[in-house]
């Protein structure tokens, strides 16, 4: 571009800062910014669209189109060319406006005398929050210099939008981070509870998009540039031999910092007059366009490194890092787009009242960490970091899977009393801490706890759980930038064993795979991962880790009875291979003269429903078996539990699941092997009451469920439950839940 346009862009810029700087009312704003842009652009027409709800633009101010349209003109996403464009996120330039496919004819504006067209989103870090119109009455296209003119000042409004420059008139007006907001998204983990965000990555504000002199901007870019490529340097200085996978990160990191074109197109931004930050944040809105559309996973990861890059020069160019930033609140809500499990552990259990993602899944390392500290998690808060701000209030209701930021008067005064009822009932459930699970007609139920950090294992004393029915073992490996150390493992778990006193206590193998990825083993790209290399798969085919966990778990009872069990196993040759591994690794530990366990007593968590119906002599040979409920129930409907769609379909209280349920109880009763449920459903009172209805004697759940199951089962009589599942089974009812709802409500209280 040559020097007199990018003179005259810098102009236009300059006056579009000097505009938004004076005072007056959001409209008033709005409508100076369309006079100025058509005048500089020497067009007919500019009009600014705002989205006024998620699905909805509306006309918010204009320059040539019928000033009554304004508030009045409204079109879905995906409605007419502006609406195409706002679905999108792609500028539309065209000679023809009317003839062109999509196009929407608005006669309360009267633009169908206009031509050419050149239509840009508003949008800030992939978020759109309205399109930018121009239009002629003569064909023409626009010139590619006039395309990009318009492109910066629509990120510079984006930026002003932001700032909350254009409070006004209209629902559309209303500035970003002032309003009230309801979010819906997934129920990661049960609870509910009020505090004030935290935001994880808080991304940076960009106060100063346009500046005054290019040179000192592009002193200051290069100065951070440089502060960010001595810090990678001393990153990877810092790095172990074995950190492969993060070598290859930072790597590409420094690739990228010292990419000739990548620096080249930001410097070309700031000769246009954009600040050093706006034009290092324009570069990082491109790449996020470009990585929702790059179908190849290793592309789409780079593009992801580019994006984290351009976030760590932004916080150094504006002096917005997280070490400089706000104190975090007393009642901190954690907010972020997602967290792995070492990021989320520094945070400690004590601190988060709750935590919100936009990613994420119920699976995961983040909602395993959310079930052992007992606090709410919410999943797929779609775009809740563009809107959150550290300090804003907030509150999250884990079993509806809403969040409400900034909450009107009335929504707090609701949620306020829902968790006054909730602490009622948890006092009154810790007051049968000590008492058996044991119904009205005499039956005793095991009541166990979930557990994965040693941090989870004061609960067993609190909750009144009699042991620990899965300790997930995959946390200790998770949290770590390396494949943790043998002796690390056995003292671990040695400090598990130590802090049960004496109860018993089911370590599941490493259970990785599916959405559980160690950041230090390099991820497969699988088309299903959930029904991929995952689990005892892994242990298998790598036998090596499985040899040391088995060794590290061996060596920390230091005498003490041992119980191991193994995940997803699909068919009888698989927990056959394990089993035989657990020998060899005993018969090794007593050849170096190693203490062995009292006893050893080896099972397997059922997931699959291969197994429910594996031969005879595979329930005679385990010693215990634990049905995986989550898993088990996802394969039998064939239903994703990570897909809203079809999640919430299937039943948990289906006939056929609960006959599924039944069969495998009778089939280990005959063998003479205990069984339990384990899993989210076995912490819900109802479907626990018809487990235990169907034969189950033993339950494995979050400790803060135990109080509410033991509530209900102690007021029940299981015989009577079961003749209210075996009438609905012979009636044809699908589901058994509405008649045992029914009969619940006529027993006593």
């Amino acid at each position: 571009m040559a020097d007199g346009t990018e003179s005259e862009s810098r102009k236009l810029l300059g006056r579009l800062r000097d505009t938004l700087a004076e005072e007056g009312e959001g409209q008033e704003r709005l409508d100076k910014i369309t006079h100025l842009i058509a005048d500089s652009m020497g067009t007919d027409v500019c009009s600014i669209y705002l989205f006024r709800d998620p699905e909805t633009l509306e006309l918010c101010a204009t320059q040539g189109l019928k000033p009554e349209a304004v508030h009045k003109t409204r079109m879905r996403i995906g409605e007419g060319l502006v609406g195409r464009v706002a679905r999108s996120g792609q500028p539309l330039n065209t000679e023809n406006a009317p003839a062109t496919r999509g196009f929407r004819y608005m006669p309360e504006t009267g633009e169908e005398v206009f031509s050419s067209l050149l239509a840009l989103p508003i949008q800030r870090l992939g978020e759109t929050l309205g399109v930018l119109v121009v239009q002629s009455k003569d064909q023409r296209r626009f010139s590619e210099d006039e395309v990009y003119a318009l492109e910066v000042v629509a990120m510079v409004l984006a930026e002003m939008a932001e700032l909350g420059a254009f409070v006004g008139e209209g629902a559309a007006m209303r500035a970003l981070h002032q309003q009230a907001m309801l979010y819906q998204g997934t129920t990661g983990q049960e609870g509910t509870a009020e505090g004030h965000v935290w935001l994880h990555e808080p991304r940076v504000v960009v106060s100063n998009p346009v500046a005054d002199d290019p040179e000192a901007e592009r002193e200051r870019f290069r100065e951070a540039l440089e502060q960010l490529r001595m810090s990678v340097d001393e990153m990877l200085t810092r790095l172990e031999p074995g950190d492969k996978d993060q070598r290859e990160v930072l790597e590409a990191y420094r690739m990228f910092a010292n990419s000739r074109s990548w620096i080249a197109r930001i410097e070309a931004d700031i000769a246009r007059g954009l600040s050093a930050e706006a034009a290092v944040e324009k570069e990082q809105s491109t790449a996020r366009a470009r990585m929702e559309q790059v179908p190849d996973a290793y592309l789409r990861e780079r593009l992801h490194d580019l994006d984290d890059l351009s976030n760590r020069l932004l916080r150094t160019l504006s002096g917005q890092g997280s070490e400089t930033g706000a104190e975090m609140p007393d009642d901190p809500v954690l907010v972020a787009r997602n967290i792995g499990p070492a990021e989320l552990l520094d945070y400690g259990r004590k601190k988060l009242k709750a935590i919100v993602l936009e990613d994420g899944s119920v699976g995961s390392h983040a909602a395993i960490v959310a079930r052992a500290w007992a606090i709410p998690l919410v999943i797929h808060a779609k775009s809740i970091t563009a809107e959150a701000l550290n300090g804003d209030p907030i509150m999250v209701d884990g079993e509806q899977g809403t969040v409400h930021l900034r909450p009107e008067e009335t929504v707090v005064n609701a949620f306020r009393d829902k968790m006054a009822m909730m602490a009622e009932a948890q006092h009154r459930y810790a007051s049968l801490r000590d008492l058996p699970a044991e119904t009205r007609d005499g039956a005793v139920i095991g009541m166990h706890m979930n557990a994965g950090l040693m941090a989870d294992l004061p609960s067993l004393d609190n909750s009144g759980a009699e042991g620990v029915g899965l300790f997930r073992t995959e946390l200790q490996f998770l949290i770590r930038n390396r494949m943790p150390k043998r002796q690390e493992l056995a003292e671990i778990y040695a400090r598990v064993l130590d802090a049960a006193h004496g109860k018993r206590v089911q370590f599941r193998t490493l259970d990785i795979g599916s959405d559980k990825v160690l950041p230090y083993m390099k991820p497969t790209d699988e088309p299903n991962p959930a029904l991929g290399w995952r689990a005892i798969r892994v242990g298998l085919d790598k036998p090596g880790v499985m040899r040391m966990q088995l060794q590290a778990l061996i060596r920390a009872t230091r005498g003490r009875p041992l119980a191991v069990m193994f995940p997803m196993v699909a068919q009888f040759d698989e927990f056959k291979a394990g089993r035989d591994h657990v020998f060899r690794e005993l018969e090794r530990e007593a050849a170096l003269g190693h203490v062995l366990p009292e006893r050893v007593e080896i099972g397997t968590m059922l997931e699959t429903p291969s197994l429910a119906y594996a031969p005879r002599q595979f329930y005679e040979m385990c010693d215990f078996i634990s049905i995986g409920g989550n898993d088990l129930k996802q394969f039998f409907f064939a239903a994703d539990r990570e897909n809203e769609r079809v999640r919430r379909r299937y039943d948990t209280l289906n006939v056929s699941f609960l006959s599924l349920i039944e069969g495998i109880v009778q089939r280990c009763d005959a063998a003479g092997t205990s069984v339990s449920f384990c899993g989210e459903d076995a912490g819900r009172p109802v479907e626990a009451l018809c487990f235990a209805a169907v034969g189950v004697r033993q339950l494995s759940m979050r400790p803060a469920s135990i109080g509410p199951v033991k509530s209900l089962l102690r007021r029940v009589d299981l015989s009577e439950a079961r003749a209210v599942i075996c009438e609905a089974r012979e009636n044809g009812r699908q589901s058994v839940r509405q008649p045992v709802m029914e009969w619940l409500a006529k027993q006593p209280r």
